[in-house]
């Protein structure tokens, strides 16, 4: 009989924000897996650090940080191949991932190499987006509004062949993730379409390191987990 694959979403980097279920896996794991970014350490396990049992086997999935995601998905290739060795040898393998598993998570790459061969669970954890608002006070949506996800270099790619009045979408609240290297382009867009003081930008929501402001106050550099968020019929707290 083989293992289980089991993809569990930690939330936003609050340990305390994971779900009983996500802290009971890893609590029993034998074997756990996660992902690093060139090399460094990995935010997945530094949220799961505190129910990690001495003694469990770690696959190291390191990802290079390019922009041609041939790389990565070499990474990935040698990740399935450590983890089909432990679910063929009827062991169950936890994957940490930050925020929930299946919106913009990681273990998707796996779940698609992985899934027509053995069996799978995943395990919702909160999403950034959720905390974001939250640590905001901002309320995302009421009865029929639309909220859009916006990924930050598609926002980017956007700016240049298109009018920044026109590239936002339609809707009552707008989200953009991943800003990154692309806060400039981002910001210059939002102030294109005259919004600049409905955003709100939110930096490492839920860690010690978290930061929330008016993107106007906001710094000329962002890290990738960082947030805008754009309330337009609401009155943010500007």
């Amino acid at each position: 009989m083989t293992g289980t694959l089991y993809g569990v979403g930690l939330g936003p980097g609050d340990p305390e924000l994971m779900t009983l279920k996500a802290a009971r896996l890893i609590g029993g794991a034998k074997v756990i897996a996660y992902p690093t970014l060139a090399g460094g350490s990995s935010f997945a396990r530094s949220i799961a650090a505190g129910h990690i049992v001495p003694g469990v086997r770690e696959i190291v999935m390191d990802i290079p940080m390019t922009v041609d995601r041939a790389p990565a998905q070499v990474a990935y290739d040698l990740g399935a191949v450590a983890i089909r060795a432990e679910l063929e040898a009827g062991h169950d393998v936890v994957v940490l991932c930050e925020g929930d598993p299946f919106f913009y998570g990681s273990f998707m790459y796996l779940y698609a190499r992985l899934r027509a061969d053995y069996p799978v669970e995943v395990v919702p954890g909160v999403s950034s987006v959720m905390s974001c608002a939250a640590v905001a006070g901002l309320p995302l949506a009421a009865r029929n509004e639309v909220v859009t996800i916006l990924p930050a270099p598609e926002l980017a790619r956007r700016l240049s062949d298109t009018n920044p009045t026109q590239i936002l979408p339609p809707c009552d609240t707008l989200v953009v993730m991943k800003l990154g290297r692309h806060l400039k382009a981002v910001r210059a867009a939002i102030e294109g379409a005259g919004l600049i003081d409905k955003a709100i930008y939110i930096e490492r929501a839920s860690t010690p390191d978290e930061c929330v402001m008016p993107l106007s106050q906001a710094p000329e550099k962002a890290p990738y987990f960082s947030m805008i968020l754009i309330v337009k019929g609401a009155d943010p707290w500007l």
